[in-house]
């Protein structure tokens, strides 16, 4: 449901006109901050309220907006004229590093510097800015460790789903190898067989030859005469 349109004459209550006023003013003063940034523009506001309670914002400083327009009045909006060019950007090379002078102050004290001039008050608002900060900077950090989990979690998906069809493709191939390496330990124990089928004797005979064996030398046998060239028995025998 849509908002009633408000009829512009005093608010005759005393509560529910300062509450008016109050929200009014904080949303002029806002729109009147947003107007100085987002388009470049020097704007300079003055409230006073029904108590005569001053409330004001300067985009640069007061006292520049109120030159400027003293002097843009007095000259009836027309063009500037040479001088009036010249003292309007030399008040905006002022303003200009009075903005570069305070940003920079800020700049140091964020980075724990030049801290002495500020007082309780300050060095909260100072605290709290930087707690600020460092969520916006948490917050930030957490997105992209989120993204970049879940990339790696794609990634391992895809390897995993890859490694199981690989899995099913070499399969076959490692059932037909072992059942090839069965063939030829079973041919080959056959060959075995077939080619030292008396293994065991032969062992045995060979266990024989390596036997101790005791050598003894008998006596020479006399010359015959009828075989005087015969060659002499020396009757080496082995028992």
């Amino acid at each position: 449901m849509g908002r009633g349109k408000i009829t512009m004459r005093r608010i005759d209550d005393s509560t529910s006109r300062q509450v008016t006023f109050s929200k009014r003013r904080k949303g002029l003063l806002k729109k009147a901050s947003e107007l100085s940034i987002l388009c470049d523009a020097e704007v300079g506001v003055i409230i006073f309220s029904g108590i005569g309670k001053l409330y004001d914002f300067a985009s640069s400083s007061m006292q520049s907006v109120l030159e400027r327009y003293e002097e843009l009045r007095g000259e009836g909006h027309q063009l500037l004229n040479p001088a009036s060019e010249i003292k309007h950007c030399q008040r905006e090379v002022a303003s200009l590093r009075q903005q570069l002078q305070h940003l920079q102050e800020r700049h140091r004290q964020l980075m724990g510097e030049q801290l002495s001039g500020l007082n309780v008050k300050d060095l909260q608002n100072l605290e709290n800015r930087l707690e600020m900060s460092l969520k916006g900077i948490r917050a930030k950090k957490e997105q992209i460790f989120s993204g970049e989990i879940k990339e790696l979690n794609l990634k391992g998906n895809v390897m995993h789903q890859e490694n199981m069809e690989l899995h099913k493709k070499i399969s076959p191939f490692l059932q037909e190898n072992n059942a090839l390496r069965k063939k030829v330990y079973t041919a080959r124990d056959v060959n075995q067989a077939n080619q030292y089928p008396h293994e065991p004797s032969t062992t045995t005979i060979v266990l024989d030859l390596f036997a101790p064996s005791n050598l003894q030398l008998s006596q020479p046998q006399p010359q015959s005469k009828e075989a005087p060239l015969e060659a002499t028995n020396l009757g080496l025998q082995l028992h």
